[in-house]
């Protein structure tokens, strides 16, 4: 393939891809077991948490490709209102005078006043979510296939939504149906829907955490789709891009993209190109900025003042904290900063580090904090 044709092999945005999914094997290998072993199987009822930029959404489309080479369909969707009705809908697209909706509902008939006439409502047969699934299965399982479900920002889910999807799934599970249900999402997910008396159906989903990728796998992960590009990265070079990632499964997708467009740029009349430290450090340096912009600052905005207060008192420190020093930069008492410490714990934002510290879960974050500490403060009406 000649070199002004080969284009970059990295993909920093959601839910692309990436050109080798790294450290999540056993998640992988755990959810073909549950396609491979039938009804039942744990793989086939699973729930994803992880930080932003931890590659949720990259799970979810790979799943949904490995379904699909077995002859599955599958079904995807981004919570938001109304999700329950537009499963339904794409399970069965609206024809003629059918309508669809995840209530139950009746036909309705009624006398006209006009004249003595007799007039009718249009004739409406409602079909379930439920129904609807079934119909699909029973197709689906004439050909030895199954239908996946899967579900992506699940915490932002309307709760009927919700109740409507896990009753279905849980019915047509225990009627030992070819289907396989997923739902990922931030880590608030799991507080706010297994604890939910309705859909105690969704405790018994397996948890798969997603966290960071060894050093090891994303320096191997790099030589191997340099290389393959025609690319040499390897040397001080790559040990420069292979810790500036921290294992961040996002960073990992940033650095390789920024490496390989500067490198590209800089030495595009060479025969054969290896990437230099001048290049690496280029890359880095575009990859942290491009951070700040898609993971940093989306996620400070779904924090609140206090959030942001307890966390730009973290800031000061050059590693692990000290809860009782975050407590006394708040002004706080240690009971009301630990409310805090126990929120952002379970947000994945911060994770502890031995008996009274914690430190930052998300890379980069304390020196994001430190640059936009000002605007910060302002914009979200912190005060000292």
């Amino acid at each position: 393939m000649p070199k002004s044709r080969i284009t970059n092999p990295f993909k920093p945005s959601a839910g692309h891809l990436p050109p080798v999914l790294i450290g999540r094997d056993i998640i992988l290998d755990d959810f073909q077991e549950g396609l491979d072993n039938g009804s039942g199987a744990p793989g086939r009822l699973m729930r994803i948490t992880g930080a932003r930029g931890t590659g949720k959404t990259v799970m979810l489309t790979e799943f949904r490709r490995m379904a699909e080479q077995q002859g599955w369909q599958t079904i995807s969707e981004t919570a938001s209102k109304g999700m329950a009705q537009r499963l339904l809908e794409k399970l069965r697209p609206k024809k003629g005078n059918l309508s669809f909706s995840f209530e139950p509902s009746i036909s309705v008939m009624s006398m006209g006043g006009s004249l003595g006439g007799v007039h009718y409502e249009q004739s409406r047969m409602p079909l379930t979510l439920r129904e609807a699934m079934s119909e699909r299965l029973d197709v689906l399982e004439k050909r030895g296939n199954g239908l996946l479900v899967t579900i992506d920002e699940a915490q932002a889910a309307d709760r009927d939504d919700m109740v409507a999807i896990a009753t279905t799934v849980q019915h047509l599970t225990s009627e030992d149906r070819n289907i396989a249900f997923v739902f990922a999402g931030l880590p608030s997910m799991a507080s706010k829907w297994l604890n939910d008396d309705v859909m105690t159906f969704l405790r018994r989903a397996q948890p798969e955490r997603l966290g960071d990728v060894p050093l090891t796998d994303v320096s191997q992960a790099f030589t191997d789709t340099f290389t393959s590009t025609g690319m040499l990265l390897e040397g001080e070079a790559l040990s420069h891009a292979t810790h500036a990632t921290a294992g961040y499964p996002f960073m990992i997708q940033l650095v390789g993209y920024h490496i390989w467009r500067v490198a590209k740029r800089r030495h595009q009349q060479e025969d054969s190109i290896t990437v230099t430290i001048e290049d690496a450090e280029t890359g880095v340096r575009d990859a942290l900025s491009r951070l700040g912009d898609t993971v940093h600052g989306p996620e400070l905005d779904g924090l609140s003042p206090i959030d942001k207060t307890y966390l730009l008192a973290m800031a000061q420190d050059d590693g692990p904290s000290s809860t009782a020093a975050i407590a006394n930069r708040m002004g706080k008492d240690a009971q009301y900063a630990n409310m805090y410490r126990m929120r952002l714990i379970e947000a994945q934002v911060i994770e502890e580090r031995g008996y009274g510290k914690v430190d930052f879960a998300i890379p980069y974050l304390r020196e994001y904090l430190r640059e936009h500490a000002a605007y910060i403060r302002m914009a979200g009406g912190i005060t000292d």
